[in-house]
């Protein structure tokens, strides 16, 4: 087994075991396919349809019936990777943003980014936040899917110290480290998923880099 094999191997037992989902892809386009198979298979975003189930004046239904339509946010993607998941939201009626993300903070049904590295034995996603789209889509989104190229994942956090401290050294770095779907345990110490971010975490394991 050679050492990204170890590595990789490592990183997808410590993230499963926070319960997060780790899937290889051969591609971008196919990890596109699942990203957008992903939100056509989900219900609508349960945050912002709370409520819906009871009965509504006119305008409220209204309001319900728009918020009803799935979204995924993929702030940071370059133009052309935009167009290609724009292509795929549209066949499937999924609205696409990737940006003014404050305009919905109630709710996103997927958020979507690219990962700058993984940790093997914490299973942990870093990601550059510094664009505060970036950073709202890994916080208000009912599920967050990142794409880690699989050369990117380190054995340990002592293996990024020279890049995070170039990182940290940029005004206005915000540097995130996210290990498996957000979890709480402070009321009553009992646990509770997603009360602080995502209900649920997916990795895609990118197997030939970002221009695959």
């Amino acid at each position: 087994m050679s050492d990204l094999d170890a590595r990789l191997s490592i990183f997808t037992a410590r993230a499963e075991e926070v319960s997060a989902v780790v899937r290889p892809v051969a591609s971008l386009d196919a990890a596109l396919d699942y990203v957008v198979d992903l939100c056509a298979a989900k219900e609508a975003c349960q945050w912002l349809l709370a409520g819906c189930e009871a009965p509504l004046s006119e305008s409220a239904g209204d309001l319900c019936a728009t918020v009803a339509a799935k979204t995924i946010a993929a702030p940071g993607f370059s133009d052309d990777l935009r167009a290609r998941l724009d292509q795929r939201c549209r066949e499937k009626g999924i609205h696409l943003t990737d940006r003014s993300l404050r305009q919905h903070l109630g709710g996103i049904d997927v958020g979507l980014t690219l990962a700058d590295s993984g940790i093997a034995d914490t299973g942990t996603l870093v990601i550059d936040s510094s664009d505060e789209e970036i950073r709202l889509a890994t916080m208000i989104s009912e599920v967050h899917v990142a794409i880690l190229p699989a050369d990117r994942i380190v054995a340990t956090a002592d293996d990024l110290a020279a890049s995070l401290g170039e990182a940290m050294a940029r005004p206005g770095n915000f540097t995130a480290f996210i290990t498996g779907a957000s979890r709480t345990a402070d009321i009553e110490r009992v646990l509770a998923i997603g009360v602080h971010g995502p209900l649920a975490l997916h990795i895609l394991i990118l197997e030939n880099g970002l221009t695959s």
